[in-house]
């Protein structure tokens, strides 16, 4: 049954949902399930699988069962909460009512009680990802942005990886890569060639202010529908550039 979707972002990539499981059927329930919800889903069956996939893709929230053959699903959350502030919701057994309690001291987000049903996983991922979208309007370092989502494309800033809106790879080169990041970080905001130079860091390797115009054209190439007619990277004559797409950020 299709749920209620969640409120529009403005943003056309869905929430990116990793489930940890090592049950096949359990797995495969909930890709069909949430995937009909409006939600990405990856499922893998292991601690070793989830931070591959977590290393290589941008997660916005991740079900971890914490009952895993031969694997500390405790420790497991807990590593995952040093590497990055990502929601954790916890799937426990009825009787596990202290490991529920470690599992929450320890910074998970919220557990659900084995066996449940998927419409209750489903109601609980979207109250968890909605406390992260308010917490995500405060201030935060820079250095703790993980990605950046816009207009169905994802720039991974560990993997330093751009997806497009169809799952293609699009490689970047180091410029490219600087230059959007900055576009990504000021979104709406017009910005000077010499701003852009700055927060770019061009100017490291090119001191002239026209390189911007070269990259930018490179980068038009690369993920506009229309390079002639950009609908993403627009020119401002006489004051420089805009990046017109509202633009989520993965903390």
């Amino acid at each position: 049954m299709q749920e209620q979707e969640l409120p529009s972002t403005g943003l056309a990539q869905p929430p990116h949902i990793l489930v940890v499981d090592d049950d096949p059927a359990l797995r495969e329930l909930l890709e069909g399930y949430l995937g009909e919800n409006e939600l990405r889903v990856s499922a893998v069956a292991s601690g070793r699988a989830m931070f591959d996939v977590f290393d290589s893709e941008a997660i916005d929230l991740v079900v971890l069962d914490l009952r895993l053959p031969g694997e500390d699903g405790m420790q497991l959350a807990r590593q995952l909460r040093e590497r990055a502030p990502v929601p954790i919701v916890l799937l426990t057994g009825k009787i596990e009512e202290a490991d529920r309690v470690m599992g929450l001291e320890w910074g998970a987000d919220d557990y659900v009680t084995k066996p449940f049903s998927p419409r209750e996983l489903l109601a609980r991922i979207r109250a968890v990802l909605r406390r992260y979208r308010v917490q995500a309007q405060a201030p935060a370092r820079e250095d703790q942005r993980r990605a950046y989502r816009f207009a169905g494309w994802e720039l991974n800033l560990r993997t330093r990886r751009l997806t497009a809106p169809d799952g293609r790879k699009v490689e970047l080169s180091n410029h490219e890569f600087s230059l959007l990041v900055a576009l990504c970080g000021s979104p709406q905001r017009v910005l000077s060639r010499d701003q852009l130079l700055e927060l770019s860091r061009l100017h490291s390797a090119e001191v002239y202010d026209r390189t911007i115009d070269v990259q930018i054209l490179r980068l038009r190439r690369k993920i506009e529908v229309n390079p002639s007619e950009p609908a993403l990277i627009l020119t401002e004559r006489g004051a420089g550039y805009l990046f017109a797409a509202p633009v989520e950020s993965l903390y």
